[in-house]
């Protein structure tokens, strides 16, 4: 099974979905599409999806392709999941500037995520995906927490 998220943005991103309608993949697909509008005969969409449901899905799913939220990047990276993610672009109207290219750019130099770039070929990245091994991402926040708690306990 396949998890696509496009985020809660106001913007519509009808481009990933498009990319996916027009692509090779031949799996159950899930959607969960915000304020994004699209009809489709390859894909289940849903507007929103729980917190908890959301959870239950990333961890069925084999891929996750999602918008370049850090959000959404980050949770199926802490799960273990393979991700492809497509920046939001300003240029499309999808969100008010391209700092989703730069996360997405990161994550991919370090070897977490595999990133869409504008105008690649998705079935060739999707194809890449089936043989792609992440990087285990490692959360910092526990130690984040205990060096604020020691700067406010001295």
């Amino acid at each position: 099974m396949i998890l696509v998220t496009l985020g809660t943005q106001n913007q519509s991103f009808v481009r990933l979905l498009e990319l996916i309608e027009n692509s090779s993949i031949n799996d159950e697909i899930i959607v969960q599409a915000g304020k994004t509008k699209f009809e489709s005969k390859k894909m289940k969409i849903f507007d929103y999806i729980p917190y908890e449901e959301m959870n239950e899905l990333i961890k069925k799913a084999d891929l996750v392709i999602t918008h370049g939220g850090t959000g959404s990047i980050l949770m199926p990276l802490k799960m273990g999941k393979k991700v492809i993610a497509v920046p939001r672009l300003a240029k499309y109207a999808e969100h008010v500037d391209d700092h989703q290219t730069q996360l997405t750019s990161i994550f991919e130099e370090e070897g977490y995520i595999l990133e869409y770039k504008d105008g690649e070929d998705f079935n060739e990245l999707y194809e890449k995906s089936k043989s792609f091994k992440p990087k285990k991402y490692v959360s910092n926040t526990e130690n984040f927490i205990k060096e604020i708690k020691n700067l406010i306990d001295n």
